[in-house]
Formats: structure tokens, sequence, C-alpha cells
């Protein structure tokens, strides 16, 4: 299953606007800029704090799994001048922060809430920790250096998706308090170390992401992906060959709306399209419950159902085919589950599906359906 936490602050943290506050900007900055001679070096890095309690409390009771996965998501708002391969880099903050309601933009500056010089505010001043607990030199954030996250990028293909499972355990264990993640280059400046990207004389572009405040439907987001499937069939009966090689599959109990707090299971039917002529039968052969393809984690892409989420204007896949959307079996039938917190309200959304069936033999059979499974999720 996939489940989606959307920030409760963010801010860019830039070191040329010292104790200016950037909290309310729609973008958020991984910036790198330099003087036509290749010094004054001036960088920014990214605060961004998610509330994991429901996730937490998801894991203590049993529905979400202690070996999910964690990722990052964040999404490309035009960068600029970027190097061909380069990375980005996260760490767990080592000390609450303000997000504040500055802009960088703001003249005079916004000096109330999280800056490069401060962790709180001018009024405060509140310094960011140095030394053992790793802030870079001249402040810019402090942030714990024993567990970090990282990302490769290609300069077509900007949009983040860190795999942060190793930061998120070190909260949920309680080693450290969440205070959220800073995404930054790596290394520090002052270090003229050509392996370290901040701290190096190299022209490497100014990342650029949405903000929770964008406008768009593009806001960071952190996803949970844990293999959820259950299979029990019962004494239901398994579609045969000749049903699968020619399948239709609908939903039992899909609405056109759902309420955002709503988790939803969501029936999912198959039988072959023309049920063959049976006289002998006292009901309906299009009635009689079947069940789909199993799959295994052992075996993702293999035999089984997938179930896929698309946002139903862009068409952007909101849940991907893969280990986390497999679909489960009970005596019922076929059935997945989707937390519509994880989504955003007022937007419609739309089902597809992928049945495997015969993998790795000569008769393998992969089959989609994308037959309008809409629906909305509203306030």
């Amino acid at each position: 299953m996939h489940y989606f936490v959307f920030p409760e602050i963010d801010t860019t943290l830039y070191q040329a606007s010292g104790s200016g506050n950037s909290g309310l900007d729609e973008i958020l900055e991984v910036r790198k800029t330099m003087s036509n001679s290749g010094g004054n070096i001036n960088v920014s890095r990214i605060l961004i704090k998610f509330d994991i309690s429901e996730i937490s409390s998801s894991i203590v009771n049993g529905t979400i799994s202690t070996d999910a996965k964690y990722y990052l998501n964040m999404y490309d708002a035009g960068s600029e001048e970027l190097s061909t391969s380069q990375s980005l880099w996260a760490y767990p903050v080592s000390q609450s922060w303000v997000e504040g309601q500055g802009t960088f933009s703001d003249n005079p500056k916004t000096t109330e809430g999280a800056s490069w010089n401060f962790r709180d505010g001018l009024t405060q001043k509140t310094y960011w920790l140095s030394g053992s607990e790793a802030a870079a030199s001249s402040s810019g954030g402090s942030w714990h250096e024993e567990v970090y996250a990282s990302q490769s990028f290609k300069y077509e293909d900007t949009d983040m998706r860190m795999d942060v499972t190793p930061i998120m355990n070190k909260w949920l264990d309680r080693t450290y308090i969440n205070h959220g993640f800073i995404v930054k280059r790596s290394g520090s400046l002052g270090n003229l170390d050509v392996n370290v990207e901040e701290g190096n004389q190299d022209r490497l572009g100014n990342f650029k992401f949405f903000s929770r405040q964008t406008n768009t439907i593009y806001p960071p987001k952190l996803e949970v992906e844990w293999y959820d499937t259950k299979w029990s069939t019962g004494s239901l009966n398994a579609l045969d060959s000749t049903e699968l090689e020619d399948l239709q599959v609908y939903m039992k109990n899909l609405r056109p709306e759902y309420k955002e707090s709503s988790k939803v299971k969501f029936r999912l039917c198959g039988r072959g399209r023309y049920p063959t002529k049976s006289f002998s039968n006292t009901s309906s052969t299009y009635l009689t419950q079947k069940y789909l393809p199993s799959g295994s984690i052992g075996n993702v892409g293999g035999d089984g159902v997938y179930y896929s989420v698309l946002d139903g204007q862009t068409d952007d896949v909101i849940v991907p085919f893969g280990s986390g959307s497999l679909v489960s079996c009970d005596s019922t039938g076929n059935y997945f589950n989707l937390w519509m917190n994880g989504l955003q309200a007022e937007r419609y959304y739309r089902f597809c599906f992928r049945v495997v069936s015969g993998s790795n033999t000569t008769e393998e059979t992969i089959q989609h359906f994308d037959d309008d499974f809409t629906f909305k999720v509203v306030r």
C-alpha cells in the first residue's frame, strides 16, 4: 500500500539573506550562485517537516509494516542551469525551528521565523547549534550527520523521490526527535574539496521545488510504501485460463465521492468477457464470483493484479504499479485498501489495473484496464 503525508512546515534558508525568512514562498531552493571570477559562493538549503504521528501509531497497531519504505517526494519548479550530474543529500534536523511568514522578495526582509542565522527569528535570536550536532560553518541549520539519505540527478530528471527510510527509522524508534529534513548539497561552505559540491568552485545551478504553499497540485509529500497483501480465497474458485485470456475487470463498490478522512476497501472483480452458455446453471454465470491471479512480494511484476492511482486531470501517476499496489483476496473476492487523506481533496482520481498471469512461461499474459474508474476526494 502507498500512503502520503503532506508537510506541516517548510522554508528555505538563504545564506545571502542572513536573517531573512522565506516561510511563505511557493518555491523551495537548493541554490549555489557564484561570481564571474568563481568566488563569493552563496548557497541555500531546504527545511521541511512532516507530522509522522499517524505513521507511528499505525505501526504500533500493525496497520503499517515495520519494514515499510519511506520516500521524500519533491517536484521540479523550474530548476536552472543544472550540471549534467549531481546529488542532493538529506539529514535529520537536530533543533526545532519556526516556519515564519516571510518571502525571499520581501523588502524590507521579514526577520521572524527560521533563517540562515537563526532558527526562530531576529527577536528571539536562537542560534543554530554547531559542533557535535553538525552545523555548517556560519550557520545555515543544524543536523545529525550520522544518518542521511541522498539522490543522484541527471540533467533532464529533477523531480525528487529520495529514499529516506534510514532517517525515518531513527525518528520512529525515537533515537532522534523529528524536527524535519534539511536538504542540501554535500559538504559545507569553506570546504573547497572538488568532491564536495556545496563548497567547491563548480557551477552546479539551482534546484527549485514546489513548497507546501504552492497553488499547483505538486506540493512535497512523504510517501510510505509497504506490502499489505493478504490472500485467503475461502471457497472461491480461480478464473480459468480461458476466462483470463479475454478478461473483463470491474469494480463492485466504487462511489463518485469519498471524504478525505475515509479509509476505503475497494472491491475488484473479474470474469470472462463471454461466459459459456450453460442451461444447467441455477444462476447466471455472470454472478459467479471468482478470484483473479495471486501475487507475492518475492515476485513483483510477476503473476498478480496491481492497481495504480492517477490524477484525473493530468494523468500524473500517484500510486505506481509495484509491490505496494498488489491486490488482496478474502472469501468474498479481491480487494485493496486506500487512505484518502493521502490524496489532495477536491480533486478527481482514476484507478488503472494490470493483470499478469502465466509469468515466466510462454503463456504469459499482461492486460491493462483503464475503464474510467474515476472518483473524487472531497473535504
